[in-house]
């Protein structure tokens, strides 16, 4: 896919504020500080598209930007730490939960987790979750230039053996590097291929 145009459409504090109209969403969601502004600013090729912060928990709201005039991009807010108050943390729980479960235009999820890590426990709650309510999902492994190929396919193959304990399917998995614009062909096609089929 070439994306010839990226749009930012607008910014919402609750689910029912989201556009109206049947645009497919495909939206990108991870723990606080996974890489997922540098992964959208990487797959769009527009530097400044969504806000980059060294600061996690920056995403506070749900970000809708259009592709090419066919598709949005949503960008929601990170899971899991944050250096808010615990009813902030609380109101982006229900932020997502509402999105996720309640938003018809949502087509796809993609779940963000550092490649860099072993599997990490409110990912795999995050996973179990989307599994339970029926949520068509992939799992995006980021930051993936900080390791060694070795290192990387170790943690990968770790990843999927744990989540084979509770899954008889595994989620469609992309490997990426917002630094070296690794995974953008893959998810960028996969979109594609959503869209043609829909």
């Amino acid at each position: 896919m070439n994306i010839a145009s990226a749009e930012f459409q607008c910014s919402s504090q609750k689910a029912s504020q989201c556009p109206a109209g049947e645009m497919r969403e495909f939206a990108f969601i991870g723990r606080s500080n996974v890489g997922k502004s540098s992964l959208i600013n990487m797959l769009t090729q527009r530097p400044g598209l969504a806000k980059v912060s060294g600061t996690p928990g920056k995403t506070r709201l749900i970000n809708h930007f259009i592709i090419n005039g066919q598709w949005a991009l949503v960008d929601l807010p990170g899971y899991g730490y944050a250096k808010v108050s615990r009813k902030e943390r609380s109101d982006f729980s229900s932020l997502i939960t509402s999105y996720i479960l309640n938003r018809e235009q949502l087509y796809y999820l993609f779940v963000l987790v550092d490649a860099r890590h072993e599997p990490q426990k409110i990912d795999l709650e995050f996973i179990r979750f989307l599994g339970e309510h029926g949520v068509p999902f992939g799992i995006v492994f980021t930051k993936a230039d900080k390791l060694s190929q070795a290192q990387l396919n170790r943690n990968i193959d770790t990843y999927c053996k744990t989540l084979a304990e509770e899954w008889e399917e595994l989620p469609r998995m992309f490997v990426t590097s917002s630094e070296k614009g690794r995974g953008r062909d893959e998810i960028l096609d996969f979109i594609e291929n959503c869209i043609a089929q829909s």
